[in-house]
């Protein structure tokens, strides 16, 4: 994948879609490969060109934003626009980069993009670790860069704009997104299982269809994560 990020605007308001484009306008590593003003424009958009990006108005005719993220590739990542604020916790459960509200201010647009670009960073540098240098990452808290070995997370938890890692002997607080987080620890070792939470596979203790018990606590498995969830533990 190149360094430009090619995305796509879906509002059917052409007001909230000439915004976005505004705002994007401004950002040299994104390209508009362009705006639609439904979900059947959009399908036909990602079927015809690499998309890397979407932003997505939620409350649309015939097809909603949710519906439509649901059925596409998981590999195109989603920033949700909407003027609803009932719509946030639909929108996190399908991993969205972001959630943004109308109207939408450049400073927080652009604050999604650089969530984006840290999510999309982390994978592409991913692939390219040796063993050795992916046993651990940094996470910023109290004004300070800290080590965190990944052997050594319990389970992450999300509180709105913060971080909770869960150490076996203490817990750090770290201001960011929980998707954003996610991209960086290993897959073969973590599972997301609830939009609030990610838990190490090691550390189970027990499990149902409805919960984890990570040490002596359980944590609940959402629906949208059960199948997935399920038939991880299922191959142990």
């Amino acid at each position: 994948m190149s360094n430009v990020i090619k995305c796509i605007i879906v509002d059917d308001e052409t007001i909230a879609r000439e915004i976005i484009a505004t705002h994007l306008a401004k950002i040299e590593t994104i390209e508009i490969v362009k705006s639609c003003s439904n979900a059947i424009e959009a399908f036909n958009c990602i079927n015809a060109h690499s998309i890397d990006l979407i932003f997505l108005d939620i409350n649309m005719p015939e097809i909603s934003g949710i519906a439509f993220a649901k059925s596409i590739n998981k590999d195109i990542k989603v920033i949700f626009t909407t003027a609803y604020r009932d719509y946030a916790v639909e929108g996190f459960e399908l991993q969205a980069v972001d959630y943004l509200l109308k109207p939408i201010a450049f400073h927080r647009l652009l604050k999604a993009v650089n969530t984006y670009f840290d999510v999309y960073n982390t994978n592409e540098n991913t692939e390219n670790k040796t063993d050795d240098a992916s046993q651990f990452m940094f996470v910023r808290s109290e004004r300070r860069m800290l080590k965190v070995d990944f052997n050594a997370i319990v389970y992450v938890e999300s509180l709105s704009d913060y971080i909770k890692i869960h150490l076996p002997n203490e817990t750090i607080v770290t201001r960011e997104t929980i998707s954003a987080l996610e991209a960086k620890l290993p897959k073969q070792q973590f599972m997301r299982i609830h939009r609030s939470y990610i838990i190490s596979i090691k550390h189970i203790t027990a499990f149902t269809n409805e919960h984890i018990t990570i040490t002596v606590k359980a944590l609940p498995i959402s629906r949208s994560y059960k199948k997935e969830v399920l038939k991880v533990l299922e191959r142990y």
